[in-house]
């Protein structure tokens, strides 16, 4: 006569030979250590798995954690949701070719594109869509070189019309020294977009009050720079950078002055959802490996971010205690 019992696990039929649940995982080659287990609808503690017997008909779900960490730390614009928390633009390379490579290395998901005429005097030239299949990785159209409202939501106009995009980035320059963003225009530029159904980006000046500013006026995203665009300078004010962080309902990232990995990584240790780059990979002596820096700074910064830095102090505290010396 069997003496086996009759289980359901998992939703499928099993026997097994009668014993302690914790019997039962090690026969299905799992460590009661590390996985949680119902019994009839009751969680039965960790601690007591081998102490409780299984009955002949128990119902058992066992689980236990999968993936997690970096994979699963998704981040979401406008209902659309991504993996990377890099986005690298698509000019000051070489060619096409080198600029795809660049962004296979970043294991970004999106990209910036400027909206320029067509070359109607060869139009079998090249295009970027040649080499960056935007049905992979998501273009992201932007208004690079507008100084004025109107200049940039005609260019996402025309966008839309050509790409049927509605997720765009915005920005509106004050003058060409800097490329400080021109922060009345880019608010009038903001609510015009989204009341025409943009979902707008919208690069901005390090200052909460006008990224709040934006929000209120539509903007689905914040993208302070972090120093002048193309610059290198890394992130020059870390305060308001935080301070826009902590007031933002929509996601934040870094737009301007990354100039290596440890930049890429502060922004994303400061809270922010994602980081903007191109000058900083395109111009490296070797942006396909920078690229691949990159990606790994802001893997880097963000689990930084959700471990929880240790607390600054103001004199030294030994790792090891100082009593009981020899």
């Amino acid at each position: 006569m069997s003496t086996e019992l009759s289980l359901t696990i998992n939703g499928e039929p099993r026997r097994s030979a009668p014993g302690s649940i914790a019997d039962l995982v090690r026969s299905l080659e799992l460590d009661p250590a590390k996985v949680a287990v119902e019994r009839n609808g009751e969680i039965v503690p960790r601690s007591t798995l081998a102490a409780v017997n299984i009955a002949d008909g128990d119902v058992l779900e066992i689980v236990h954690f999968v993936g997690g960490g970096q994979d699963d730390d998704t981040w979401t614009v406008a209902g659309r949701t991504f993996r990377s928390r890099l986005i690298v633009g698509t000019g000051k390379y070489k060619d096409f070719a080198q600029n795809a490579a660049a962004v296979e290395a970043s294991g970004a998901e999106i990209v910036t594109v400027a909206v320029r005429r067509v070359n109607v005097s060869d139009p079998k030239a090249p295009m970027l869509t040649d080499y960056i299949d935007p049905k992979k990785i998501t273009y992201l159209p932007n208004t690079a070189g507008c100084f004025t409202a109107e200049d940039a939501i005609r260019t996402l106009r025309l966008a839309r019309e050509a790409g049927g995009w509605d997720l765009v980035k915005l920005e509106v320059l004050g003058e060409a020294r800097t490329l400080y963003p021109n922060m009345i225009e880019t608010i009038r530029a903001t609510e015009v977009l989204a009341k025409e159904g943009f979902l707008p980006m919208v690069y901005c000046v390090d200052d909460p009050i006008a990224a709040k500013q934006l929000e209120d006026a539509g903007a689905v995203a914040v993208m302070p720079l972090g120093a002048p665009i193309g610059s290198g300078l890394g992130i020059q004010n870390r305060v308001t950078i935080r301070l826009i962080v902590e007031g933002a309902k929509v996601p934040v990232l870094v737009d301007a002055g990354v100039g290596t990995a440890s930049d890429a990584a502060v922004a994303l240790e400061l809270g922010c959802d994602g980081v903007l780059m191109n000058t900083a990979i395109a111009e490296a002596k070797d942006p396909i490996r920078m690229a691949r820096a990159m990606k790994a700074a802001v893997e880097a910064g963000r689990d930084a971010y959700l471990a929880g830095r240790m607390g600054t102090r103001k004199y030294a505290d030994p790792s090891s205690p100082l009593a009981g010396l020899i």
